[in-house]
């Protein structure tokens, strides 16, 4: 029986992961991953890189992917928490331009598998909050784009009220204010992958 529990979320491929968690009056012990019990929930996936971030309450990273060397990414938060989220660019998919929003916290442990051929980003509900992630590919930074995050086509609710948060308030790198729409993306002709 597999450590981890696999949940569907409507996409295909797109997957939330719920870790076996060992916990005492000492603290909680889990495995991250493992490629033998990975494989029998049907992820067979391999991984290349890790990447680790710390942001404060109300950063707003994404909505980010690469057009080659596309990646795969298995994501989990190790202090804090966010709202994290997928949108499908998959132009054959029956499911493209969709998203799919799940809360990853240190307290929850859930991990979010965002397959090759998504747009993907985060909002930060706490300050210092850790996000770690294993890619499938490289980062090369000369494929590197994104649609924008508050794209109506999209139609992502971030639940800013919920969080204590304005979209006045977050905090976007320059790059992400000033990212394409899906629809400029569509026209563009760019295929991932």
């Amino acid at each position: 029986m597999s450590k981890f529990k696999r949940v569907e979320t409507g996409i295909k491929d797109l997957i939330v992961i719920e870790p076996t968690v060992f916990g005492d009056k000492r603290g909680f012990f889990m495995e991250s991953y493992s490629k033998k019990d990975f494989s029998e929930i049907g992820m067979d996936v391999e991984f290349v890189q890790d990447n680790h971030s710390k942001s404060k309450k109300g950063v707003l990273r994404g909505l980010h992917f690469q057009t080659q060397h596309v990646q795969g990414k298995l994501v989990r938060v190790t202090a804090g928490a966010v709202l994290d989220v997928a949108v499908d660019l998959r132009k054959d998919s029956p499911t493209f331009g969709k998203h799919y929003l799940v809360e990853l916290s240190a307290d929850n442990k859930k991990m979010f598998y965002i397959p090759a051929g998504f747009a993907h980003g985060f909002l930060t509900l706490e300050d210092n909050t850790e996000f770690q992630y294993k890619c499938t590919d490289y980062y090369a930074p000369e494929f590197d784009s994104g649609v924008l995050w508050n794209d109506t086509d999209i139609g992502i609710d971030w639940n800013f009220e919920k969080h204590g948060l304005s979209a006045d308030e977050i905090l976007l790198s320059d790059k992400d204010k000033k990212q394409q729409t899906l629809k400029e993306f569509v026209e563009s002709g760019v295929v991932i992958g």
